[in-house]
């Protein structure tokens, strides 16, 4: 006769039980789950994971009773919220929000679930639960609370407990979907802080914009991580609703103004009220609106256009930055990318002004310095590249410590991206970038090009001769 099995089930944070199974372990999962889910009184549903000695005793699922012995540990995983008794809390919100093909611009994307991936995620909850988080991240966490209670004080995160925040709330997340909707993210952001309050921003409307952009940025590549641990991918649909936004955005041109120009909201509210305004045919569409000249189009060809005179300014110039302007058109090449970022490049250093601080580089950052870096910048782009000078694989776009748009081809569309929703947010040049940014629209674009400053002036004229 089998012997009596004993099986230690971990419910969750600080609460586990023993399970005692006679006669002896059952021959399949399901009615292992049965068994547990009767003594331990579950009622939501949930899978088992085990302790794998293999991958240091991490826990994995549970496919086979084969895998697991008697005195194993096991460990319950909700597929919907946790019980609220769980030491989870759960929120539910209004539905206060447009539906979401409205609100977003260019392609949106309904997610189409083999049956493979329709089984290995549950269901969106209508009450999303914010999980523990690793336990020096809730020491933190919890020490911010008590300064909360005490004095109202907000907590700053650094780096790396904020990279362990948004980690712990993707793990979550993708429980339920890897294509949560602009509303979704909404959820989770409002939940973050209605449980850990000590978290809400300053200066922000809802308190949470900042977390819910940098939620976006992070989980923009988790679908490329899952390929690449094995996860079998979703199939997208695109929608083509870019006529519908369009005219929209033409309809209430008149009212964004308004508003941009009078009331001068900071970055992340005009991107949580005018969403679709960060998508780069909407960039180029309402540049055109505001100025009747179109945007990336004139740019780069006139950024070509002025090339072979931009190196003969550049090729005059003595002294350090003659030296650095030298270096800038000896690694040009052919290659009409490579060759407008290094003539934006060299405007900044001809002009006293760094190139750096324009285009950032991320070279094998790690993903706390990185979003240190970001966070810091006032106003310009970034490239990630895997080594200097090889091609990007990111090129983004940030205002006011928010990446603000990301997935650009280059740093040539990114910088005209960038003069464009400045234009049109009516944001004043960064102090360390004006004299380039002044060139770019009165010389390069020309626009206002009869009220020049004296330095802007006098490259003018040396590039006309």
């Amino acid at each position: 006769m089998t012997a009596q099995a004993i099986l230690r089930v971990i419910l969750g944070p600080d609460s586990s039980q023993r399970v005692m199974v006679s006669p002896g372990l059952p021959s399949t999962v399901t009615e292992l789950e049965a068994e547990i889910k009767t003594q331990c009184k579950i009622m939501e549903p949930f899978r088992l994971q085990f302790m794998d000695t293999l991958f240091g005793n991490e826990f994995v699922n549970l496919t086979s009773v084969a895998e697991i012995q008697n005195k194993a540990t096991i460990k319950i995983v909700y597929t919907s919220c946790q019980p609220q008794d769980q030491g989870e809390d759960r929120f539910s919100f209004p539905s206060t929000s447009a539906p979401d093909d409205t609100s977003t611009c260019g392609d949106s994307t309904v997610s189409l679930s083999s049956p493979e991936s329709t089984s290995s995620r549950s269901s969106w909850p209508d009450l999303f639960c914010i999980p523990r988080f690793i336990y020096d991240a809730e020491i933190k966490l919890a020490k911010a609370h008590v300064a909360f209670k005490e004095n109202g004080m907000l907590l700053i995160p650094d780096p790396k407990l904020k990279s362990d925040i948004l980690q712990g709330l993707i793990q979550e997340v993708v429980k339920h979907t890897v294509y949560p909707t602009d509303s979704k993210f909404d959820q989770v952001a409002e939940a973050l802080i209605l449980k850990h309050p000590c978290l809400k921003e300053k200066g922000s409307p809802s308190g949470y914009v900042g977390w819910k952009m940098s939620l976006k940025y992070k989980l923009a590549n988790y679908p490329t991580h899952l390929r690449k641990v094995g996860c079998p991918e979703r199939n997208v649909k695109k929608r083509n609703n870019r006529e519908t936004v369009m005219g929209k955005m033409n309809r209430t041109f008149a009212l964004r103004r308004q508003e941009v120009i009078f009331d001068a909201p900071m970055i992340c509210n005009v991107q949580e009220r005018w969403p679709a305004l960060f998508h780069p045919a909407e960039i180029n569409a309402e540049f055109k609106r505001i100025t009747t000249m179109p945007l990336q189009s004139r740019f780069l060809s006139q950024l070509d256009y002025l090339s072979e005179s931009l190196l003969k300014v550049f090729a005059k110039r003595s002294g350090q930055q003659g030296k650095k302007l030298k270096d800038i058109a000896a690694m040009m090449t052919d290659d009409i990318v490579a060759r407008r970022e290094s003539l934006i490049k060299g405007l900044c250093v001809y002009l006293n002004e760094n190139p750096d601080i324009l285009v950032q580089e991320y070279m094998d950052m790690t993903e706390a310095t990185a979003l240190s870096a970001i966070e810091k910048t006032t106003v310009g782009t970034y490239v990630s590249r895997d080594t200097p000078g090889n091609y990007s694989f990111d090129v983004g776009i940030i205002i006011e410590g928010v990446v603000v748009l990301k997935d650009l081809d280059n740093v040539a569309i990114a910088v005209a991206m960038l003069f464009g929703l400045l234009y049109s947010v009516n944001m004043s040049y960064p102090s360390q970038l004006r004299y380039t940014f002044e060139v770019i629209q009165k010389v390069v674009m020309g626009l206002d090009a009869t009220e020049l400053s004296r330095k802007a002036q006098n490259f003018k004229t040396k590039l006309l001769m």
